[in-house]
């Protein structure tokens, strides 16, 4: 209480001083005040409030005045090495500076361009490649069920003696747009280990517009996979020795396992067993760097290619009535167009299921290995021009991996499936 009362007498001296209210001669410090009489001047609250401001106003306005005559110094320049100042924008109401145009970000991704684009000029119906894939939609999750998840892409790579192995799958811009989950699958794993060591690589694709393609793609390569696994002593030496008809006769025998076991998760989750399967298609390839010997199985849809001196050859083993033309061995290798196969018919197309595929081939130093799902055998087969742009990005060294994921999922018009791509440099 005696710290306010003191606080409200200062405050009530310093209101005497500058206005003369209550003085008194009898006060230390304060000469007597005396009334000067009556005065038209108004002498409100808010007069003498006024008043006081004015007054304390003064002396800084007084500095202000001393301080115009003098000259002003030039203002400093920024140094080269200082940033620019960010500029700020107004949240308030009212008129606000105009900034630079941004472009907008689209709310939802644009429908992939289905149709082929036009053919340049002087040309002979090559198309040329598009730009990068766009972003789209995440696919639909399900809380109790978060590991069936796919991610929209796959990435992965090893080197083993003279061979390098790059594999990517990615989702193709069809499914990014509707938002629908990758159905292609992509399986890369090692068995064993130093110079016995067995590589396998498995694509599959599942069944377009089908419940569940994903799982079946996914449960394909899961289950060739652990059937190799258990097998691969086996399969290793008879890669060694060359012994091929034991390697087909097992390979096939292990493919028709594994749609064995799809056939009975079909029947489990109660749909049409040629709904839940998927295209399949293998590479194994011996760690051994005095083996060069590659062997390719599986059913269904896609592409194996081989690329040498800067030439795309198409290995894909022929149908059997092509085999009756072509040789009991079926080693026949031009680039042909992919109408003798519908991709969309998978393993049990419409007219019954697709025969067993084998094949094997000796790699030579400078060769290039594809093997892929039918959303890049398509485009490979039926684009010239872009052929001729994969042929050009990998007929030399192996590249990095995010280089071949760039070149693997260039964009061509006309071709939005999902793509996987499974390359091997010998060197």
């Amino acid at each position: 209480m005696n710290q306010q009362g003191a606080g409200c007498g200062q405050e009530d001296d310093w209101w005497r001083q500058l206005y003369g209210e209550g003085g008194g001669g009898d006060t230390p410090g304060r000469a007597a005040v005396r009334d000067a009489g009556p005065s038209d001047t108004p002498d409100t609250l808010d007069d003498r409030v006024a008043s006081a401001l004015r007054a304390v106003a003064a002396p800084r306005r007084a500095a202000q005045r001393r301080a115009a005559p003098a000259p002003q110094p030039p203002p400093a320049r920024p140094a080269a090495s200082q940033p620019a100042p960010i500029p700020l924008q107004a949240t308030g109401p009212g008129p606000r500076p105009s900034s630079p145009a941004r472009p907008a970000t689209p709310s939802a991704p644009q429908a992939p361009r289905d149709t082929p684009a036009p053919a340049p000029t002087g040309s002979t119906g090559d198309r040329p490649p598009q730009s990068e894939p766009e972003l789209g939609t995440l696919p639909a999750a399900d809380p109790a069920a978060l590991d069936e998840l796919v991610p929209d892409t796959a990435l992965d790579g090893a080197r083993y003696g003279s061979l390098t192995l790059l594999a990517a799958s990615r989702r193709g811009d069809l499914a990014r747009h509707r938002g629908d989950v990758r159905r292609d699958a992509l399986l890369t794993a090692r068995f064993g280990a130093g110079r016995h060591a067995l590589i396998l690589v498995a694509v599959a694709t599942g069944r377009p517009a089908a419940e569940g393609g994903h799982r079946a793609a996914h449960d394909a390569c899961a289950w060739i996979g652990g059937a190799v696994g258990r097998s691969y002593t086996r399969l290793a030496e008879d890669i060694r020795t060359d012994h091929r008809s034991a390697l087909k006769s097992g390979l096939q025998r292990l493919t028709d396992r594994s749609y064995g076991r799809l056939r009975g998760r079909a029947r489990e989750l109660d749909v049409a067993p040629e709904r839940y399967t998927a295209a399949l298609r293998c590479l194994l390839l011996p760690a051994d760097p005095d083996c060069r010997t590659r062997v390719f199985f599986g059913i269904g849809a896609g592409g194996l290619f081989r690329l040498r001196d800067g030439a795309w050859e198409d290995l894909e083993p022929p149908l059997p009535e092509q085999a009756a033309k072509e040789g009991p061995d079926g080693t026949g290798g031009r680039l042909r167009s992919a109408s003798g196969r519908s991709p969309a018919d998978g393993p049990d197309g419409p007219d019954g299921p697709e025969p067993f595929l084998f094949r094997t081939a000796f790699a030579r130093p400078g060769d290039t290995l594809l093997l892929c799902s039918a959303g890049l055998a398509e485009p490979l087969q039926q684009e010239p021009a872009f052929a001729a742009w994969l042929a050009g990005q990998w007929s030399a060294e192996p590249p990095g991996m995010v280089s071949f994921l760039a070149a693997a999922q260039l964009r061509v018009a006309g071709h939005p499936k999902d793509r996987t791509a499974v390359g091997v440099w010998e060197s």
